[in-house]
């Protein structure tokens, strides 16, 4: 329920204080504000209070009733209405309150019931009114949106469009457009708060634009000798900056125009400005066009060695080396200022890749990364760099986590597969490196595996079979023992002593020695 402001003036103390206590003022929905005595001191509180309503006896010392009225409408522009208190003998009051436009009246003595009744009509009146002026608002707001949309859309002005933007342009000396980009699924509630801040602020107005965009344009008046920031209408805007805290969110502006007219060059040139967001250090702050423009974005980014690094390192499971690659990339964004639509492009290429390849080892995997990254709407979405490419980052890293666990569950088999390989093959030069390439497998992982499986590294396994071999052939043949070193795998005679005496305790001659 709406509730009124309510002024009582009676230079009788006993009446005052009956109608506070003998009418139910909040029931019908009035709030008392103050109590005089006089007209003068009448006139004063209405200038301090400005109540919606104010009850005045008519015959009062220094200044009566109508005399109070008269002068108020004389001087002031604030709309107040009057009912006026008067007797049956002071009839001639109330025909001179008419000619005010005051034709309200309560009897004295007052009966509470027809009072309340009498100003419970008064009260539906007053919301009449209410709704009217807001009504009024509204279309006058509503019609000076559209005029500056036209502005913005370069369509032409008629005179009465051209009239009513001149008058409002006749403001403010200068206006300017803040641009605010959002994401889909925050764009109401941010709009919300806009409008919410707004509401009721001369010269400012909500304009609404694409998808997930809408301006504010603000007028300020830089002669009043105040800062820039210190001007309400820039106060305002700050304040939404606050309030949109923690949400990704682009806050642009343009340059400043002289006139509304002029207004389609500020929100171009905030559109511009929005754009170059991308490189800022974060969202909580706005981005003037002054502080971009003489740096020219660059269109043109080879890719293709960035895609065979980062998918090289995602083959082999090498999570350091993808790192340092997108580590890499950002680096040469920010130095080349590659235009964020190129980056995005760069981006969503390299984040699909990935996918088809998960989707070649396991589709199952592929389809957990798509619904977690949503790549579709990517290039719409509000991103600094720095979160984008750690978006990057972390698709990358869990594309390589799964990989991983797609390769430790089919680990049984395929290190079965290895172990076979290397005993057929360990006279050759065998490396982690070489069964890597051959396996498909980043060489770290593949140690680990062996380790994992066979109790002992992957070179203590090579040297075991090598020896085993070596003892064979010492009992069996009548080779020299530099032959046995180059046919089990040593290149060098010394290596080959080295891992027998380790293995046997003792030299390859002593242990011929011990078959004689």
């Amino acid at each position: 329920m709406t509730t009124f402001k309510v002024l009582l003036i009676d230079d009788e103390p006993a009446a005052l204080e009956g109608m506070q206590l003998w009418i139910d003022w909040e029931r019908i929905g009035f709030t008392i504000c103050g109590i005089g005595s006089n007209g003068v001191e009448g006139l004063r509180m209405i200038e301090e209070l400005q109540p919606d309503l104010v009850v005045t006896d008519v015959n009062m010392p220094l200044m009566d009733g109508l005399e109070m009225i008269a002068v108020w409408q004389a001087e002031h522009g604030h709309s107040v209405r009057f009912v006026i208190l008067s007797g049956y003998s002071e009839f001639e009051y109330a025909q001179r309150a008419l000619r005010y436009g005051v034709n309200n009246y309560l009897l004295k003595p007052i009966i509470p019931e027809e009072a309340e009744e009498e100003l419970a009509e008064i009260y539906e009146e007053l919301v009449q009114e209410m709704e009217k002026r807001s009504f009024t608002q509204i279309a006058s707001y509503e019609e000076i949106v559209s005029r500056i949309k036209d502005i913005l859309q370069g369509l032409p002005l008629d005179q009465a469009a051209a009239r009513v933007l001149n008058r409002v342009s006749q403001l403010r000396e200068i206006w300017n457009f803040c641009l605010v980009q959002t994401e889909g699924v925050s764009f109401a509630e941010l709009r919300g708060k806009a409008a919410a801040l707004l509401y009721e602020e001369e010269a400012m107005y909500l304009i609404d634009l694409e998808m997930n965009r809408f301006g504010i344009v603000y007028g300020y008046a830089p002669s009043q000798g105040l800062g820039l920031l210190e001007q309400s209408s820039c106060r305002m805007i700050q304040e939404l900056v606050r309030q949109y805290a923690g949400t990704r969110v682009f806050m642009a502006v343009g340059i400043e125009s002289g006139t509304l007219f002029q207004i389609g060059d500020s929100y171009r040139t905030a559109k511009e400005a929005a754009v170059y967001k991308f490189y800022d250090s974060g969202y909580d702050h706005i981005l003037r066009y002054e502080q971009i423009s003489k740096r020219p974005l660059n269109y043109h980014y080879d890719q293709l060695q960035l895609l065979e690094r980062i998918l090289g390192a995602i083959t082999l499971l090498d999570q350091a080396a993808f790192q340092e690659a997108i580590d890499t990339a950002a680096r040469s964004f920010r130095e080349l200022f590659v235009a964020p639509e190129v980056v995005k492009k760069v981006v969503i290429h390299i984040m699909c890749k990935i996918m088809e390849y998960l989707q070649e080892t396991s589709e199952s995997k592929a389809e957990l990364l798509l619904e977690k990254y949503e790549l579709p709407g990517l290039s719409d979405s509000v991103f600094i760099m720095d979160d984008l490419m750690k978006l990057l980052r972390t698709c990358g890293m869990d594309g390589i986590e799964l990989l991983m666990m797609e390769q430790s569950r089919q680990s049984q088999g395929i290190v079965n597969e290895i172990n076979d390989y290397i005993r057929e093959h360990y006279h050759e030069r065998l490396t982690l490196k070489k069964l890597g390439e051959i396996f498909y497998m980043h060489p770290a992982y593949l140690g680990q595996l062996l380790q994992k499986k066979n109790g002992i590294s992957f070179n203590e396994l090579l040297h075991n079979l090598r020896i085993e071999e070596a003892v064979h052939l010492l009992s069996q043949s009548q080779l020299k023992n530099s032959e046995i070193a180059e046919l089990v795998g040593y290149s060098h005679y010394g290596q080959f002593f080295k891992q027998f005496e380790i293995r046997m305790r003792m030299s390859p001659n002593e242990y011929k020695n011990t078959m004689i």
